[in-house]
């Protein structure tokens, strides 16, 4: 090995696999995979942030609040289409280390911004672009996942990483609620504020929803530089500009907006979605008690269905996806549970959502065993499309909070998004079945 770099690398070749690659390989996905759980939290801790900073004196509009939802998804998006080039570049050990280091920085800035009341909105708004890093890693982490596994297991080992991974979206916004209730470190991590609810004080200690993630950043970025190799797979970035001439990036990109688009827009919006539609009810459901069950069922989804994708094939699965969220999104659209009248509808409305992320969780799982599959003729382009198509979809969080937000204050309601997500949801389901899931498809996969 020279500077990290594995000199030999052949993953497909059995008696390889068996005597040297499975180990290197399935450390590499621990560890990646662990850095994947703290990049997920930090890029989705800002949507359960939000929801609190109105009750310890904030005077943010409730537009202002979807834009801080929505900006680490902006950031996300546009980071991975940077990520989706590096590991041919720099290899797998510089870039994840020294990605989950610079996690650090914005969650340092965001915690003490969170202290001072009189922080402006704008500071906000940059510290929460800076967070969605978290986000852009992805692109880079899946595919050097794709280099290390043949591709029998492909389907199992991306499903464990990104489903494992996509866990960081439950545990931002299951243990905020927790850890904001105490003083984590005694005064090493600032004083409590004072949060009012319904006329109620109590004393939240908020900037400890970030600075927790701190510690366990800096031992994962260390155990990533000493634990970490790289695959012998080099391409400049003109190199890899390559799978722009092929009509199935554009069609696959098209799917994974659908499946993984739809998972990280969601678990962005869920808590501000669940405060704005439900919250004006006497003793509203408190968004962060539920807002974490969404994730957590979808990651869940993934790891279960990454092993049953390798044994169909992955179209099916996707197909199963789109049908799902096009009856969803047609509830949620024209069955009046957006706009309730009695708090009673917050139940069916809660499992029609959980339900989306059901689906989405199937999907993602299916897609990334798609891809490698249809760009079976080239594994570097096969990483390559998991790059660019996560990169799209990570503009989720972005797009789905400010095409809410934006529908709840032009029209009082969001339906209007969800009817436009169950044509898109048809779009994309379309596309699958013709190109992959129909017999005589054109790259059966």
């Amino acid at each position: 090995m020279n500077d990290g770099i594995i000199n030999d690398w052949r993953p497909e070749d059995p008696s390889f696999w068996e005597q040297t690659g499975k180990k290197i390989a399935w450390r590499t996905l621990a560890i990646t995979t662990i850095a994947l759980v703290f990049a997920f939290a930090t890029w989705f801790v800002m949507s359960a942030i939000v929801v609190r900073l109105p009750g310890i004196g904030f005077k943010f509009t409730e537009m202002q609040l979807f834009w801080l939802a929505a900006m680490p998804g902006l950031a996300g998006g546009t980071l991975r289409l940077v990520n989706m080039f590096l590991i041919p570049i720099y290899g797998t050990r510089k870039v994840v280390s020294v990605a989950t280091l610079a996690k650090v920085l914005p969650c340092v800035g965001l915690g003490f911004a969170i202290m001072n009341p009189q922080t402006p909105f704008w500071v906000f708004l940059l510290l929460a672009f800076l967070v969605g890093h978290g986000g852009g890693t992805f692109s880079s982490y899946m595919p050097s996942t794709s280099l290390f596994f043949p591709k029998r297991f492909l389907g199992t080992a991306l499903g464990i990483q990104a489903g494992i991974g996509n866990f960081g979206v439950s545990m931002a916004q299951f243990v905020t609620p927790w850890i904001i209730t105490f003083a984590v470190a005694g005064s090493l991590f600032g004083g409590p504020q004072t949060f009012v609810k319904a006329g109620r004080e109590s004393a939240m200690w908020l900037q400890n929803a970030v600075f927790w993630y701190v510690p366990f950043l800096l031992l994962t970025a260390m155990a990533a530089w000493w634990m970490l190799r790289s695959v012998p797979v080099k391409a400049s970035f003109r190199e890899q500009l390559d799978i722009f001439g092929n009509k199935h990036t554009y069609f696959c990109t098209i799917t994974y907006v659908m499946t993984f688009g739809a998972f990280s827009g969601l678990a962005a919006a869920f808590p501000l979605l669940i405060r704005t539609v439900y919250g004006h009810f006497p003793n509203p459901p408190d968004p962060l008690k539920y807002a974490f069950l969404g994730p957590l069922i979808g990651s869940a989804m993934r790891v279960v269905a990454g092993p049953l994708t390798d044994k169909w094939g992955g179209a099916i699965f996707t197909q199963l996806c789109g049908v799902g969220l096009i009856v969803c999104a047609g509830i949620l659209g024209f069955g009046g549970l957006l706009t309730p009248t009695s708090p009673e509808q917050f139940t069916p409305f809660l499992w029609v959502m959980l339900a989306m992320f059901f689906f989405t969780g199937i999907g993602n799982a299916a897609t990334f065993r798609q891809y490698p599959v249809i760009f079976s003729h080239s594994p570097r382009q096969g990483a390559g499309v998991i790059g660019f198509t996560a990169a799209i979809a990570a503009y989720g969080p972005f797009l789905f909070s400010l095409l809410i937000g934006w529908s709840k204050t032009a029209t009082g309601s969001a339906r209007p998004f969800f009817s436009g997500l169950m044509v898109y949801c048809v779009l994309a389901t379309v596309v699958n079945w013709w190109f992959y899931a129909r017999r005589r498809a054109e790259k059966p996969s």
